[in-house]
Order: structure tokens, then C-alpha cells, then sequence
């Protein structure tokens, strides 16, 4: 948890103390005319691995914005040689798989006219968020246990609706060419339906037992699953339809025009 807490306030802690410095440089009744910015998400790639998600933030007056994301997200991949035990038989991951999965958001920013000494989008900002993850996999797996040896295939679908409130700080930098955005707490409320298919004519005892397997694949690889997703009810049917709790942290890195 220490280790954890780190790297997500190291980031906040290192450019506080780089650009305390520049402030002093700037002058505070300079005009911005540049309103438009495009980034890229840092933080996602850093995670999942497969994940490239653009942004555009557009300034409305001196302290509020609005932002949209999109791009491309997918599960992490599974471990190649993945090895677990079912009926006390192995099961292989193959290298046949695919992978595709979209990610859309878009928020609107309050930048703190009272905690701020420049205008938008400089500074301190809260304002709601909304978001829509959308991922698939399909897997080949080798199986061989008592009553079935051969492939299988299985095709994951996870879909995540997220809304909710975020706090987060803005650096600019370089003449205000470059921007460093820091979304520090972001809680919310979504929606998680995830679904597992299994292609084959495995028994009712070896499907129950693949179930398990990738469910254990998913816990180690998607960060938070566990503590979302209710993993009795995906073992025994292959499918979750839950609300609970949400959370967002981004960094992004973006050029102002």
C-alpha cells in the first residue's frame, strides 16, 4: 500500500517542486490566449500495457473547460505459458488470441478562481466526469483433463459506465506551450458487466473449473476487480451485472495551441 501511494503522489510531489520555482518567474496579469489542448494519457499504458487515449481540452472563459478522451483500451494480456491446475490436469494458454476495446470520456473543469492565481486551464479544478470503458478478448486454451483434451475457446466482455466528481491540478509550462494534468481523486459510481463464454463441449465441472481459472487471471491483472466484481456469482454463471464504487487517476501530458 506504501509502495502504491507513492507512485500515484510522487508524480504531484517532484513537478510541485519544479514549477514553484518557475511561478516566480511568470507574470501573474499575462494574457493567455490559447485555449485548445491536446494530450496524451500517461497513465493507462503505464497499467494495463495496451491502451493509447488521446484527449482535447477546450477553455470556456477564464476559469472553466471542457475535455473529451477517446482511444483505443483493452484487458492486459493474458500470460502466455499461463499453467493452472483443473481436476488436478493442466491447462495452456495457446498464442492464439484477440484483443479490441474502446474508451470514451469527457468532463467539465471548475478551475478555482479563489485557490488560483492564473486562469484556465492553470491550476486547481474540480467538475464532474463521465465515462465509458469497453473491452473484448477471445482466447484459445489447450485443455487436458479427464474428460476432455483439445482447445477451447473463450470470449471475455467487460463493459464499465463510470460517473462521478474529480480533484485534480494543472502545470503549464514553456511559455504555456505544454501542459502536465494531474487528476488526483476522482470517485464515482459505476457499472460493471462482464461475461465469459465458453465455446466447446466441455461438462458442466470442467467449464465451472475454466471459470475459476480465468476468473484468478482477472484478479491478478485487472487493478480493482476484486474488490467490484462478485466472483461467486462469475464462477458459477460466467457473467456479473454490478454497481458499485469508481475511482479515476490520470496523468496527462498535452501541447497548447
Amino acid at each position: 500500500m506504501k509502495k502504491l501511494l507513492a507512485l500515484l503522489f510522487s508524480p504531484f510531489i517532484i513537478v510541485s517542486a519544479f514549477h514553484s520555482n518557475t511561478l516566480l518567474a511568470q507574470d501573474s496579469t499575462s494574457v493567455r490566449t490559447k485555449k485548445n489542448t491536446i494530450r496524451f494519457n500517461l497513465t493507462n499504458p503505464l497499467i494495463f500495457g495496451e491502451s493509447f487515449i488521446l484527449g482535447y481540452e477546450r477553455t470556456l472563459g477564464k476559469h472553466q473547460s471542457i475535455s473529451l478522451n477517446v482511444g483505443t483500451y483493452s484487458l492486459p494480456t493474458f500470460t502466455k505459458n499461463l499453467r493452472d491446475k483443473i481436476n488436478n490436469e493442466e491447462i495452456e494458454l495457446k498464442g492464439s488470441s484477440e484483443s479490441f476495446g474502446m474508451h470514451t470520456s469527457v468532463d467539465y473543469r471548475f478551475y478555482l478562481q479563489r485557490e488560483n492565481k492564473y486562469n484556465a486551464p492553470h491550476g486547481v479544478y474540480i467538475g464532474p466526469y463521465l465515462s465509458y470503458n469497453m473491452l473484448r478478448r477471445e482466447n484459445t486454451w489447450n485443455l487436458n483433463t479427464a474428460d476432455f483434451q483439445g482447445d477451447v475457446k473463450t470470449n471475455i466482455n467487460l463493459d464499465i459506465i463510470t460517473g462521478g466528481v474529480q480533484l485534480g491540478y494543472q502545470f503549464l509550462f514553456w511559455k504555456d506551450r505544454l501542459a502536465l494534468d494531474m487528476v488526483l481523486i476522482g470517485p464515482g459510481i459505476s457499472n460493471y458487466q462482464i461475461e465469459a463464454k465458453v465455446n466447446s463441449t466441455l461438462d458442466d465441472a470442467d467449464q465451472l473449473e475454466l471459470l475459476d481459472a480465468i476468473n484468478e487471471i482477472l484478479q491478478d491483472r485487472f487493478p480493482g476487480y476484486s474488490l467490484v466484481i462478485d466472483d461467486t456469482e462469475f464462477k458459477k454463471s460466467g457473467t456479473v451485472n454490478t454497481t458499485s464504487v469508481g475511482f479515476r487517476y490520470i496523468i496527462h501530458f498535452g501541447f497548447r495551441f
